[in-house]
C-alpha cells in the first residue's frame, strides 16, 4: 500500500514538475539590448533592458521620484570600461558597474554600484558605491517610446552617455585619457629604443603633428621613415610637416613624389589630397 501511494505521488509530482517546466515561446516585454561604444583608447559596453512606455507615465509614477531606479528593467544595468576613466571629476578605475538612479524633477541623481549581481535594484546597498553625482534632465519634443542608452558628441578623449525615456533625458560625460598614454608609449617604442620602424616613425610624427607638438621632432621621424621606406601616405605627411615649418620647396618636392606614387597605387583619395596641397603651397 505505501509502495503504491509513494508511486503515485512520485508519478503526480513528476508530471507537475514536467507542466511547469514546460514554457511558450513569448516576446520579452522589456527586450534586453547590448550597446558597445569606443572613443579615445576606451570602449565602454551597456548590457541593460529596454522597457516601454505602452501608455504609461512614466517618470513621478511607474518609475518614483527620489527612489532607487535600475535604469531599466529587470537584472540591473551593467556598464563595463576597458580602461580607467573620468566621471564627474572622479576617476573610475577599469571593470563593471551596475548602473542606478534616482530621477527627480529637477535632479537626479546617478550611481555607479561595485555591486552587478543583483535582480533590479533589490539589495542594493549605498555603501557598494564607486561613485555617485547629480545631473540635470532635459525635456524632450521627441517621446522616446523605448527606453534607450546611447552615446554621444565623441571625441578621441570622450563621449557623452544618454539615458531617454518617455520625454526625459539624462546625459552625463565619459573621460579617457589618451595623450598620456599614447607619449608614454612613443617614448617606450620609439625614443628609448631609438626605433628604424619606419611604420612605427611614422605614427609618432602623425601623433606630434596632428596634436600640435614638437614639430621637428616630428619631422626628424618623417624623414627618417620616408628615406628608408617612402610611401604615398608618409610623403603626403611630410609634405604637410614641411610646410607647416616653412619649407615650401621641400614641401612641393614631397607633394608631388607623394602625388605620383598614390597615381602608381591607383589612390584617388591621395591624388586629390596632394592636388590641394600642391594647389595650397603654390
Amino acid at each position: 500500500m505505501i509502495n503504491k501511494l509513494t508511486f503515485t505521488f512520485l508519478t503526480l509530482f513528476l508530471a507537475s514538475f514536467v507542466s511547469f517546466a514546460q514554457q511558450i515561446q513569448m516576446p520579452q516585454s522589456s527586450p534586453s539590448a547590448k550597446i558597445s561604444q569606443q572613443f579615445g583608447l576606451t570602449t565602454v559596453t551597456v548590457d541593460y533592458s529596454r522597457p516601454s512606455t505602452k501608455g504609461r507615465k512614466i517618470f513621478g509614477e511607474l518609475v518614483p521620484y527620489g527612489e532607487i531606479w535600475r535604469t531599466g528593467a529587470n537584472a540591473a544595468t551593467v556598464v563595463t570600461f576597458t580602461t580607467e576613466v573620468v566621471i564627474n571629476g572622479k576617476e573610475i578605475p577599469a571593470g563593471s558597474y551596475a548602473l542606478y538612479a534616482i530621477p527627480g524633477k529637477a535632479e537626479w541623481t546617478i550611481i555607479l554600484s561595485k555591486n552587478t549581481k543583483l535582480w533590479g535594484a533589490i539589495g542594493y546597498k549605498q555603501e557598494e558605491d564607486q561613485v555617485r553625482f547629480t545631473v540635470e534632465p532635459t525635456k524632450t519634443s521627441k517621446k522616446y517610446e523605448t527606453f534607450e542608452i546611447s552615446f554621444n558628441n565623441l571625441t578621441d578623449n570622450g563621449a557623452d552617455m544618454s539615458l531617454k525615456w518617455e520625454y526625459t533625458r539624462v546625459d552625463f560625460k565619459i573621460i579617457t585619457e589618451v595623450d598620456n598614454i599614447v607619449m608614454a608609449d612613443i617614448k617606450k617604442q620609439v625614443i628609448d629604443a631609438n626605433s628604424t620602424n619606419p611604420s612605427l616613425l611614422y605614427q609618432a610624427a602623425n601623433y606630434y603633428f596632428t596634436n600640435t607638438k614638437d614639430l621637428n621632432q616630428a619631422y626628424a621621424w618623417i624623414k627618417q621613415s620616408t628615406d628608408s621606406d617612402p610611401k604615398y601616405w608618409t610623403m603626403h605627411l611630410r609634405a604637410k610637416i614641411e610646410l607647416a615649418l616653412g619649407m615650401k620647396t621641400e614641401a612641393l618636392d614631397s607633394a608631388t613624389k607623394s602625388k605620383k606614387m598614390a597615381e602608381e597605387a591607383k589612390n584617388p583619395d591621395y591624388i586629390a589630397l596632394n592636388d590641394r596641397l600642391i594647389k595650397s603651397i603654390k
